[in-house]
């Protein structure tokens, strides 16, 4: 990256072929939509695909969304990471945006998320309780630190042990970077990765965690709504 300004400068006049990491493709991938009115979408995000546009790669959900819409926005009100399949909730209008976002900021939206850990979990549930920074030396990682790390928690429970790994259900009371991932696999946390983590666990199909549910008080309406889907693992 460092050195694309000097090899834009010695390749002027030459005929290259186009990166095709940097090519406007769309993914072979359907989005399926759970829920849409005049002010909100409820999208049930698949595993492997964008919340929003990265450097090379452009389809995601903000794009999807906006070529339906043109005139809609600001359109992302939070985010899924990349690998994580589930629930999520897209604006159509800037009120609804600020609406919302204004419930994640005072924290009264309620989101549940069910994952599959890769190994036995005795305890039935519990309250994890470690703050969390970006490993400066290994992004995109995170870790735990007690100094500067930023606070997060996390209820879980137990929901059944099925060969040898154990799905859980996880209540986040902080919405921070890989929170979920980093207090599944710390040693002071639930010390086992959830299965498919390639960053903190062993790579498998798919990173096995997904948004389940999500619980806000409706833009326009002012009535609290739910909305619920399963995994398909």
């Amino acid at each position: 990256k460092k050195c694309e300004p000097i090899l834009g400068y010695m390749l002027q006049g030459l005929v290259v072929d186009p990166n095709p990491m940097q090519q406007e493709t769309t993914l072979d991938i359907a989005l399926p939509q759970i829920y849409e009115d005049e002010d909100i979408i409820i999208i049930n995000k698949p595993a492997e695909f964008l919340s929003v546009p990265g450097i090379y790669v452009k389809d995601s959900v903000y794009n999807r969304i906006l070529q339906r819409y043109p005139k809609a926005g600001p359109i992302i009100i939070h985010r899924l990471d990349m690998s994580t399949s589930g629930l999520l909730v897209v604006a159509k209008n800037k009120e609804a945006h600020k609406f919302i976002q204004d419930q994640f900021i005072q924290h009264t939206i309620k989101k549940t998320y069910i994952a599959l850990l890769d190994g036995i979990i005795e305890a039935p549930s519990g309250l994890i309780d470690l703050p969390l920074r970006v490993d400066l030396d290994d992004r995109p990682r995170q870790m735990v630190c007690y100094t500067y790390g930023k606070p997060a928690q996390t209820k879980w429970e137990k929901i059944a042990i099925e060969n040898n790994q154990t799905r859980v259900r996880f209540y986040p009371l902080t919405g921070r970077t890989h929170q979920l991932r980093m207090h599944a696999v710390h040693p002071n946390g639930l010390n086992t990765p959830i299965v498919g983590d390639d960053l903190y666990g062993k790579k498998a199909n798919r990173l096995h965690l997904h948004a389940a549910s999500i619980t806000f008080i409706h833009p326009r309406s002012k009535k609290e709504m739910t909305f619920e889907i399963e995994p398909d693992f």
